[in-house]
C-alpha cells in the first residue's frame, strides 16, 4: 500500500493512498461491516440497544438492525423466563440439598430461633434496567430476599412461622423485596415467594415438637367442646321451645274452658232467675244422671201404687252384657 508524506509543523504524517483497484474491496469489507449489524431477538426475548454505551432504545422479536461495532451493540436478555433463587439451602443434584446456616438461621420476635428456607422466583420487568444498574443481578435479589425474610419473621412469634403464619409470612416477605428492589431501579419482577421449610434448630427440635403435640392435643379437645356445645345447646333450646308452647297451649285451653264455664253459668243463673223451681229441679236431675250414669241402679216403687220389690240386677247384669 502507498503512503503520502504530509508535514504539519515539525511532524510528518503518512496517510495511505487508494488505488482505483482497491475500491471495489473496501465496498465489499464496508457491505460486510453493515452487514453485522443484522441480528435476531428470540420470542422470549428483547434487544438493548446501545449507542457509544448509552442505551438508544428496544426492539422487540424478530430480525432487526443497528449500526456495526462500535458505533452500537445489542444485548437480548431472556424476559418472560422465571429465574429463582434459594434461600437457606442450595441443590446440588437431583433431590439433593445443602443448608446454607448462615442464610438459614434467623431470630423471631419472641426470641427463638428457627431454621427457615425459601425460594424467590422472579424475572425481568424492565431490560435496560437490569442490564446496567446492577453488576450481579442474582445476587442482589438474594440479599434482598434474605433481609427481607429476616425482618418478616422478626416480626412474628415462633408459633406463627412454624404454623398457621407461614402464608402471611410467605406475602410480606415477597411484597417488602419488591419495595427493595424497586427502590433501587433494579428492573425485575418478585413473581412468588415460597416459604420451603421453617423448623426449629436441630438441637431443640425434639422440644419443639412435644410442645407441637400437646397443644395439637389441647386444640382437638376444645373442638371436641365445642362439638358438644353446639349439639347440646341447640337441643336444649329445641326443648324449651317445645315446654312453652306445650305451657301456652294449656294456657289457652284452661282459659278457653273457664270462658266456657263462665259462660254456661251465666246462662244457667238467667234461666234459675226465671223460674228457681224449675232451673233446680233440672240441674238436680242433671246432677243425678251424672253421678248414677254408670251405676248399678234398684228401681222402689212407692208404697201408693202397690207394687212390689222389683230388683233390676239381672237386668243391668244383660245391659253389662
Amino acid at each position: 500500500m502507498a503512503y503520502k508524506r504530509i508535514i504539519i509543523g515539525d511532524q510528518e504524517v503518512k496517510i495511505p493512498t487508494f488505488s482505483i483497484g482497491t475500491l471495489p474491496i473496501l465496498g465489499i469489507l464496508l457491505l460486510i461491516w453493515l452487514a453485522t449489524g443484522v441480528y435476531t431477538v428470540g420470542p422470549d426475548e428483547v434487544g438493548v440497544v446501545q449507542r457509544f454505551g448509552k442505551v438508544s432504545g428496544v426492539t422487540q422479536s424478530g430480525l432487526n438492525y443497528h449500526l456495526p461495532f462500535p458505533i452500537e451493540k445489542v444485548q437480548t436478555p431472556k424476559v418472560t423466563e422465571v429465574k429463582r433463587v434459594e434461600i437457606g439451602f442450595r441443590t446440588v443434584g437431583k433431590n439433593q440439598y445443602r443448608t446454607i446456616q448462615q442464610e438459614s438461621l434467623m431470630l423471631t420476635g419472641d426470641e427463638n430461633i428457627v431454621d427457615a428456607e425459601m425460594i424467590v422466583q422472579y424475572r425481568i420487568k424492565d431490560p435496560a434496567a437490569y442490564l446496567f444498574n446492577f453488576i450481579n443481578p442474582e445476587l442482589t435479589v438474594r440479599q434482598a430476599s434474605e433481609a427481607s425474610l429476616r425482618t418478616i419473621i422478626g416480626k412474628n412469634n415462633i408459633d406463627a412461622a412454624l404454623t398457621s403464619g407461614k402464608f402471611m409470612i410467605q406475602e410480606e416477605s415477597k411484597e417488602l423485596i419488591q419495595n427493595i428492589l424497586d427502590k433501587y431501579n433494579s428492573g425485575i419482577l418478585i413473581v412468588a415467594v415460597q416459604l420451603q421449610d421453617v423448623s426449629p434448630p436441630e438441637q431443640v427440635i425434639a422440644a419443639f415438637k412435644d410442645v407441637a403435640s400437646a397443644k395439637e392435643d389441647k386444640n382437638r379437645m376444645i373442638n371436641q367442646a365445642e362439638g358438644y356445645r353446639n349439639d347440646i345447646i341447640p337441643k336444649a333450646r329445641g326443648e324449651a321451645q317445645a315446654m312453652i308452647r306445650e305451657a301456652e297451649g294449656y294456657k289457652e285451653a284452661r282459659i278457653a274452658r273457664a270462658e266456657g264455664d263462665v259462660a254456661k253459668f251465666s246462662a244457667v243463673l238467667k234461666e234459675y232467675r226465671k223460674a228457681k223451681g224449675v232451673t233446680e229441679t233440672r240441674l238436680f236431675l242433671e246432677t243425678i244422671e251424672q253421678v248414677l250414669q254408670d251405676r248399678k241402679k234398684i228401681i222402689v216403687p212407692d208404697g201408693e201404687s202397690g207394687g212390689n220389690l222389683i230388683n233390676l240386677l239381672n237386668l243391668n247384669a244383660k245391659e253389662e252384657k
